[in-house]
C-alpha cells in the first residue's frame, strides 16, 4: 500500500512553531530527534542528545554524513546556580594526507580538487568529535549514546521521503557516465552499488535498509570511546584499504589526529551576538556579510526589493572575501579582526549601488551536511554538525566497516598561490559551519542551515528574518529562500514572488525560478528565553525534520 502513495506534495503545508520545558532536539530526521529526546528522558544533557542524534543520522542519512565525515559544534555550558554560561568551539575536522602533495595531484592531470576516490580524502573528525564532546561535557556513559544507532543499523530503519529521493539523484549520477567507476575503479564502485542499491537501485521511501557492516563499526567505536578508528583495529582497516587500493590516508595520519577547542568569532547584530567557528570554516563569510548588512538603517521589510538587492549585493562581496582568505586558521595571512571591523565593513558597504556589481576581494587593513541542536532544561545547548561533503563523500567504503570516507579535500585549491592552496597535514576551506545566538550574556540558541556553500547564505537569510523581520523560528525557516551559485547569478525557490525575481533581474543580476532543487538549504533552530527558560524550536520544511520535546 506505501509504495502506492505519491511523495509529491501538491498543497502548502504549514508546521508550527514548537515550544516546550524540559529540552528539545531538532533534527533533520524523525528517529535521531527522537533518539536525542530519549537521551534527555534518561538523564543525559544536551551534549549526550547532540551525540546520539549525530550517530544515529550517520545511519539514516547516509546521503549527508558518515563515520567518515568531519564535525564542527558550538557548545553553550551554563551553570545551574549562577546562571552565567560559556560558549566553547570543537573543530573536529581532520587534515590531509602526509604523504599527498600538490605536486603529484597536479601531475596527474587534475586542474581542480576529483570529488570521487582517494585524492579528495582527508582524516575523518566525526567520531572523535563524538568521544571528546562526551569527555569533557557529557553525562550519559558513551556506550548508551551509540546503543540507538546500533540498533537502527543492524534492525533497519525506513527511509524517509527527502533521503530517498537525495539517495536515488546520487545513485544515478553515479550510474550516468560511470563517473565512479572511473574515478574510482570498477571494485570500488561495486561495493558502493552493493552497500546502497543492493536491490538495484536505492530505497524508496518506506523501504527498509538495514547495514550490519556499519552496526558492527558503530559497537567497535562505542566500546574504545571511538580509539579504534585513529589507534585500533578500524584504523588498521583504513591503513590497508588504502595501501591496498593506491590510497594516500595511513595509520600515521589518524594516529596524529586530535580534534581542537578552539575559541568562537563573533559580530554585533542590532545587538544581538552572532557566533560562528573560526575559520578554517565558513561562518565568517555569514558573518562578513551581516557586518556588511548591519550598516543599513533603512531596511523596510523582508519583501522591500531594495532589502533584498542589498542582502545579494552583501553576500557576494562576503563569499568574494571568504573564498580569497579563509584557510587554516595559523594560516591566515589576513587577521580576522580586519575583515570584521567596522570600518572595512563600512567600505565594503559603500561599494552597494543600486545596480549589481562584479564581486571581486578586498584588502583590509591588517590590525573564513546534517544539522542539528539541543538543549536541556538546565540551559546547556548544543549546535552540531556533521557533514561527509558532497552526496557520499568520496564514495570509498572500507570494506567490512560500513565506513563511507569523506571528500573533504575537494575544498582545496590546486593554484600554489592561493591561501587554500593543498598542502600535507593541511585542513581545507571547510563548508560545514554551526551558529549561535545570544544577547547581554545569555544565551539565546543554536541555528544552522546545512548544505554546502549554502550555509553562510542560510544563517544570513533566517537571522535577518528573526531578527529584522520579527519571524518566528520556523516561520524563519518556512520562508523561501535565494541562493547565490557566482559572479551575478542567483537562484530563487519556486515560492518566491515573481515580481521580486523580475525586480532583481532589472537591478541586473542575473535570475532565475529554481523549480524542484533540493539545494536551498535544511536548518534547525531552538531559542531559549533568558527569563523564562521555554524552549522555542523550529524544523526544516525542505527535509524530513522534526522537532522533538521533552
Amino acid at each position: 500500500m506505501l509504495a502506492a502513495f505519491s511523495h509529491h506534495s501538491p498543497y502548502p503545508s504549514r508546521r508550527s512553531v514548537v515550544y516546550g520545558r524540559g529540552g528539545m532536539v531538532a533534527a533533520s530526521q524523525p528517529v535521531a530527534a527522537q533518539i536525542g529526546r530519549d537521551m534527555l528522558a534518561r538523564g543525559g544533557n544536551a551534549i549526550d542528545a547532540a551525540i546520539a542524534t549525530a550517530a544515529a543520522l550517520t545511519v539514516v542519512e547516509p546521503t549527508s554524513c558518515s563515520i567518515g565525515g568531519d564535525a564542527f559544534a558550538l557548545v553553550w555550558i551554563r551553570d545551574p546556580l549562577t546562571g552565567t554560561g560559556e560558549l566553547h568551539g570543537l573543530n573536529a575536522s581532520g587534515p590531509a594526507p602526509a604523504g599527498l602533495t600538490l605536486e603529484h595531484i597536479r601531475s596527474a592531470g587534475h586542474e581542480t580538487m576529483p570529488l570521487h576516490g582517494w585524492t579528495p580524502v582527508t582524516v575523518p573528525g566525526c567520531p572523535a568529535s563524538w568521544a571528546t564532546l562526551s569527555r569533557r561535557f557529557g553525562k550519559l556513559p558513551f556506550k548508551e549514546l551509540l546503543a540507538p544507532a546500533i540498533a537502527l543499523a543492524r534492525d533497519g530503519f525506513a527511509v524517509t521521503p527527502v533521503i530517498s529521493q537525495l539517495w536515488q539523484k546520487s545513485e544515478q549520477a553515479f550510474r550516468s557516465g560511470d563517473t565512479l567507476r572511473k574515478a574510482a575503479g570498477d571494485e570500488i564502485a561495486q561495493r558502493w552499488f552493493d552497500v546502497f542499491a543492493p536491490d538495484g537501485q536505492a530505497p524508496l521511501p518506506g523501504e527498509v535498509h538495514r547495514w550490519e557492516e556499519q552496526a558492527r563499526t558503530l559497537e567497535e567505536l562505542a566500546a574504545t570511546e571511538c580509539e579504534s578508528f585513529y589507534r585500533g583495529e578500524l584504523a588498521r582497516a583504513i591503513d590497508a584499504f588504502s595501501q591496498k587500493t593506491g590510497g594516500y590516508l595511513r595509520a600515521s595520519d589518524l594516529a596524529s589526529y586530535e580534534p581542537e577547542w578552539v575559541k568562537p568569532i563573533s559580530i554585533d547584530y542590532r545587538g544581538y551576538q552572532v557566533w560562528e567557528i573560526p575559520p578554517n570554516g565558513q561562518g565568517l563569510v555569514a558573518l562578513l556579510a551581516l557586518n556588511i548588512l548591519k550598516g543599513f538603517d533603512d531596511l523596510r521589510g523582508r519583501d522591500d526589493p531594495l532589502t533584498l538587492h542589498r542582502q545579494l549585493e552583501a553576500i557576494k562581496l562576503a563569499f568574494a572575501d571568504g573564498q580569497h582568505y579563509i584557510t587554516e586558521h595559523h594560516r591566515m595571512k589576513m587577521p580576522l579582526e580586519a575583515l570584521l571591523s567596522d570600518d572595512y565593513a563600512a567600505r565594503r558597504r559603500a561599494l552597494i549601488g543600486a545596480q549589481a556589481g562584479d564581486p571581486a576581494h578586498g584588502e583590509p587593513v591588517p590590525g573564513g551536511t546534517v544539522y542539528l541542536s539541543t538543549a536541556d532544561s538546565d540551559g546547556n545547548m548544543v549546535s552540531y554538525i556533521q557533514s561527509h561533503y558532497r552526496d557520499f563523500g568520496s564514495a570509498m567504503i572500507v570494506p567490512g566497516t560500513g565506513i563511507v570516507l569523506q571528500n573533504r579535500g575537494a575544498g582545496f585549491s590546486l593554484d600554489p598561490g592561493h591561501h587554500n592552496a593543498y598542502a600535507p597535514g593541511k585542513k581545507p576551506y571547510h563548508t560545514i559551519i554551526p551558529g549561535f545566538l545570544t544577547r547581554n550574556g545569555e544565551a539565546l540558541g543554536p541555528f544552522g542551515v546545512m548544505g554546502a556553500f549554502m550555509q553562510p547564505q542560510g544563517h544570513v537569510q533566517v537571522l535577518m528574518n528573526m531578527i529584522d523581520f520579527g519571524l518566528n523560528p520556523q516561520a524563519a525557516l518556512d520562508a523561501p529562500r535565494w541562493q547565490w551559485f557566482g559572479k551575478r547569478r542567483f537562484g530563487f525557490e519556486q515560492a518566491y514572488p515573481n515580481s521580486r525575481v523580475h525586480e532583481m533581474a532589472a537591478r541586473g543580476h542575473d535570475v532565475y525560478v529554481d523549480h524542484h532543487s533540493t539545494d536551498y538549504g535544511r536548518g534547525q533552530i531552538i531559542l531559549r528565553d533568558p527569563q523564562t527558560g521555554v524552549l522555542c524550536g523550529g524544523t526544516e520544511p525542505r527535509t524530513d525534520g522534526m522537532v522533538a520535546v521533552l
